[in-house]
């Protein structure tokens, strides 16, 4: 999963749930802070793959499951 796509999912989720979904740019690029509701998550790059193992610690730094943002995507 890109990490444009994690960010789509994620707002998606937002609007069933009713939190609040934004993505704040730090510096240049495409570096940023993805807010879910009062949580947050960096994304560095949101043209480039996310691994496994980082889309599960992204996913537990905003309080979603991974299985809840798959599902979303469907």
């Amino acid at each position: 999963m890109k990490g444009l796509e994690f960010e789509q999912r994620v707002r998606r989720l937002g609007a069933l749930t009713g939190a609040h979904v934004c993505f704040v740019c730090h510096g240049r690029g495409n570096l940023g802070r993805l807010y879910y509701g009062g949580r947050f998550t960096t994304l560095q790059d949101r043209k480039q793959d996310i691994g496994k193992g980082l889309l599960w610690a992204m996913c537990r730094q905003l309080g979603i499951s991974l299985e809840d943002l798959l599902r979303v995507g469907q």
